[in-house]
């Protein structure tokens, strides 16, 4: 049987400064990363990408392993990012994007400071420099609406496509908007993957769950000990549950928005 276990997984996009805006809440500043991390790791903290973290709190349940993600593949995690979690002695799992790479296109709109994503090359370099590259499928879709042969192709043809470009085995998946179900876990474990985040907004406590870990939003208004204490008891306040409460019926919006009118509702 397996032993109780809570790891949190934090997530980020970009690690760059954005004003205002709906991209100002994925865009932490690299001081304030080097902040949260710093604080994280004087706690006695040990953030680690994802595969490894789940290997690392099954192997010791009362570790005080944490994971770090990073969704979409965006330049400045090579050129920001791996400084800062090199001086904190961290390492992450990168999730790409991949059809986007070497495209001019991004998964959501860019900025001055915000994008563009890593190329090929780039996204090799960030691999040679021990962190871990993950999957994100090929086009950034909502995958828990795709009819099957489509959901297929992003998960199949990306992770094909990954482990040939940098030339290692790809184990880990982030689902696109964090939007997944039975149907989308199932076809990730079968070409593959052996875990999967989503966003979910508390921390992981089901080993056997490793195809819906979920993830804790890491902003530039976390403070340093405000990242000490969302990794000690997650999201605080009722929106957290209230958005898994609602995601059945948001599913059938986003279905009969995409099959009926031709949007993508995210």
């Amino acid at each position: 049987m397996d032993r109780p276990v809570t790891l949190p997984v934090l997530m980020y996009h970009s690690v760059s400064t954005v004003d205002g805006g709906p991209l100002r809440s994925l865009a932490v500043p690299a001081g304030r990363l080097r902040e949260q991390l710093g604080v994280l790791a004087a706690a006695g903290y040990a953030p680690v990408g994802l595969t490894e973290a789940l290997r690392l709190s099954a192997a010791d349940p009362g570790g005080k392993v944490i994971a770090l993600t990073f969704d979409d593949g965006y330049l400045d995690f090579l050129t920001a990012g791996i400084d800062v979690l090199r001086d904190v002695g961290a390492t992450a799992t990168l999730y790409v994007s991949v059809g986007h790479i070497g495209s001019g296109a991004a998964p959501m709109a860019t900025t001055d400071t915000f994008g563009p994503l890593l190329s090929w090359d780039q996204v090799r370099e960030v691999a040679a420099a021990g962190i871990e590259i993950g999957n994100h499928s090929l086009i950034h879709h909502p995958l828990d609406v795709l009819r099957p042969l489509v959901l297929e192709t992003e998960i199949r043809d990306s992770k094909d496509q990954l482990e040939q470009e940098i030339g290692a085995a790809v184990p880990s998946f982030a689902y696109p908007h964090g939007y997944n179900s039975g149907r989308v876990r199932a076809t990730v474990a079968r070409y593959g993957h052996t875990n999967a985040c989503e966003v979910g907004r508390r921390l992981h406590d089901d080993p056997g769950a490793r195809f819906a870990v979920p993830r804790l939003h890491i902003t530039p208004d976390h403070s340093g000990a405000d990242t000490v204490e969302a990794v000690r008891t997650g999201e605080p306040g009722v929106v957290p549950t209230l958005k898994r409460a609602a995601q059945p019926a948001w599913r059938a919006a986003r279905w009969t928005a995409l099959h009926g009118l031709g949007r993508t509702l995210t």
